[in-house]
């Protein structure tokens, strides 16, 4: 079985969910996902490999990815949109070794060329062909999420944590919201933390430039044009950003890919 088979997507409370498609019961286990094994004279319980695709789905499940991306495949996107993006995500993706030392991605350019759609698609790729626990999180949601488990109580460790430890966290729309202190500080948090931890890495989308157009003589960044994503970062967010992601910039038919690693 292909790593993309015996397996559905619905929209299930709001969330994109995995549901295993029944099949005859295993030959080795008899449908109880344990065997047991001599080693070396030793009986020994193991999982039995039935059980791949049923975990995969669970941990596709813990993905969070929102319903309205259930459908979101490579296969599904649509090309013309930006070519050229997705020859380089697909590039990305085959070249992909789950690990500290995987350099992230993070795709930049206007709204409409299908940057959600692949990060998505890298989610469900990731968890299904490689087991790789993966967290989407859509960036204002995260942070409004974050703001109200600090106004509940709720420790740092609890809210911060799980992004923080996740192999692979995909964040979209990054940058999107007021520019607050907060969430910058919110930010800086996890990103310097996974810097720190090194469990795999960051992907990410962004709507912010690459390079920011010049501004007028006395233009600020409130008045002027859209800042680049370094200005809407911080330098110490970018500065980490830049050794360990992998830049993909498609704006209408321009292209350009830079990889900031040192």
């Amino acid at each position: 079985m292909e790593w993309n088979e015996g397996f559905t997507i619905v929209e299930e409370g709001g969330f994109a969910v995995a549901k295993v498609t029944p099949g005859p019961p295993c030959p080795f286990c008899a449908g109880d996902g344990r065997r047991v094994l001599d080693v070396d004279g030793v009986s020994r319980m193991y999982r039995c490999r039935c059980q791949k695709l049923p975990d995969r789905a669970a941990m596709f499940n813990e993905a969070h990815l929102p319903a309205r991306h259930a459908g979101c495949t490579m296969e599904s996107f649509k090309q013309e949109l930006a070519r050229p993006t997705f020859v380089a995500v697909r590039k990305w993706l085959e070249t992909y070794k789950p690990g500290p030392d995987q350099y992230g991605l993070v795709l930049s350019g206007e709204p409409g060329r299908g940057k959600t759609h692949l990060l998505a698609a890298l989610v469900r790729e990731l968890v299904f062909r490689h087991g790789t626990p993966s967290r989407f999180v859509e960036f204002s949601h995260l942070i409004a999420n974050i703001r109200e488990g600090y106004d509940r109580s709720i420790g740092e460790a609890r809210l911060l944590g799980p992004l923080v430890r996740v192999p692979v966290l995909a964040i979209d729309e990054l940058g999107k919201g007021r520019g607050s202190d907060f969430e910058s500080t919110i930010l800086d948090e996890i990103v310097s933390r996974r810097y720190n931890a090194h469990p795999g890495p960051l992907l990410a989308t962004t709507n912010f430039p690459l390079k920011a157009k010049p501004r007028k003589e006395g233009e600020s960044l409130s008045t002027g044009a859209m800042p680049s994503l370094a200005e809407r970062l911080g330098e110490r967010v970018w500065s980490r950003l830049k050794e360990s992601t992998v830049f993909i910039e498609a704006v209408g038919d321009d292209f350009r890919m830079t990889k900031g690693r040192k």
